[in-house]
């Protein structure tokens, strides 16, 4: 696997490090004092302090309507689980709950969307096949 890179803005350094490093468990990485590195499943996600309005557009996908502007990761069914449980004991609430789509067909998957707290949203998915992931 090739990591990515992706930057991301965001409004406080600290609530970023919290909400990305102990509630998502992703290690810090280099920070300076306008941005901060994340270990994100793998990959480099660059959170950068930037107080520009975040877009509301949603997109239709299935039968949910999601955040148009989203990042996520892909995890296994058990570490899809172990977030979910994560995410509730630190009382974050979902934009979309927890639930599987695509159900029966070759793309089945769970699915839930959070945001962050600077407004950014975040997808979680996990396949049952992970085989599934690229099929359609």
């Amino acid at each position: 696997m090739t990591p990515f890179h992706m930057a991301f803005a965001i409004d406080d350094k600290e609530q970023a490090r919290r909400f990305y490093g102990e509630v998502i468990g992703c290690k810090v990485g280099r920070e300076a004092d306008n941005w901060i590195d994340f270990d994100f499943f793998g990959h480099q996600i660059s959170a950068h302090l930037n107080t520009d309005p975040k877009s509301a557009a949603t997109s239709r996908v299935g039968n949910d309507l999601v955040p148009l502007h989203h990042f996520g990761a892909v995890l296994a069914w058990d570490e899809w689980n172990a977030l979910i449980g994560r995410l509730r004991a630190n009382g974050h609430a979902f934009v979309l709950e927890p639930h599987v789509r695509f159900e029966g067909e070759p793309g089945e998957q769970g699915t839930f969307f959070i945001k962050d707290p600077a407004g950014n949203a975040l997808e979680f998915k996990s396949f049952r096949h992970p085989e599934g992931l690229f099929e359609h």
